[in-house]
């Protein structure tokens, strides 16, 4: 289990900022642009047992590992979050995350509707979700064709995967649709601002309010 915030006191603790869709709907060109232009956001890198993809970095875009060591990590409890999607394996190492957490950092998901709700089950507190929604089913269509990443079957699998995923969209807390990448990544971005602005995230107010009524007696 996670550490309980220390709140309006003490060293900040991070979020985890958790992006899910459908495959297709945006939510890994938003988590890169947020990497990028975001201060205090580390990407939480999964291990995944799916085959490595044309220009995906080991350690960056995955760690890639095989089903016996996947296995075993999850019976160690070294995994935050797990999941199986189209036959692959997915999960989050967890002593990376909670060191960021613990050091103040918040950490971006870009995770399924599954690993989600593992993340909220274990760390409520710490968990902000958006779900990013395709402006139409033909977008969505459009994308996977255009991304070029996968086979025409492996297409039409996750086109009937999406209004599965699709009913899990009012369990989040937020919805974005991403009708237009900039608009859809400033409302994101704005999503982070705010929550990284709530009190109960903000180090030291107590203090502060006293400093101030203190001065207010005087």
């Amino acid at each position: 289990m996670f550490a309980a915030r220390n709140a309006l006191t003490g060293d900040r603790r991070g979020l985890m900022f958790v992006l899910s869709s459908p495959s297709g709907a945006g939510k890994s060109t938003l988590s890169r642009m947020l990497i990028e232009k975001t201060s205090g956001l580390r990407m939480s890198v999964s291990v995944t047992t799916r085959q490595q993809r044309p220009g995906e970095i080991e350690g960056q875009h995955y760690y890639f590992i095989d089903k016996p060591r996947f296995d075993a990590m999850v019976h160690a409890g070294e995994l935050l979050e797990h999941a199986s999607v189209f036959d692959n394996h997915y999960g989050t190492p967890r002593r990376k995350v909670e060191e960021a957490l613990s050091a103040g950092q918040d950490v971006l998901f870009d995770i399924d509707w599954q690993g989600t709700q593992q993340l909220r089950e274990k760390a409520r507190d710490d968990v902000v979700s958006v779900f990013i929604l395709p402006p139409s089913a033909g977008d969505l269509e459009r994308r996977l064709h255009t991304r070029a990443q996968d086979s025409a079957d492996v297409i039409r699998s996750r086109m009937d995967r999406a209004t599965h995923e699709l009913s899990h969209w009012a369990e989040y807390d937020y919805v974005v649709v991403n009708s237009e990448l900039e608009k859809a990544f400033a409302e994101v971005e704005t999503i982070l601002r705010a929550e990284r602005l709530k009190r109960v995230r903000q180090t030291g107010l107590s203090a502060f309010v006293r400093n101030l009524q203190d001065q207010l007696e005087e």
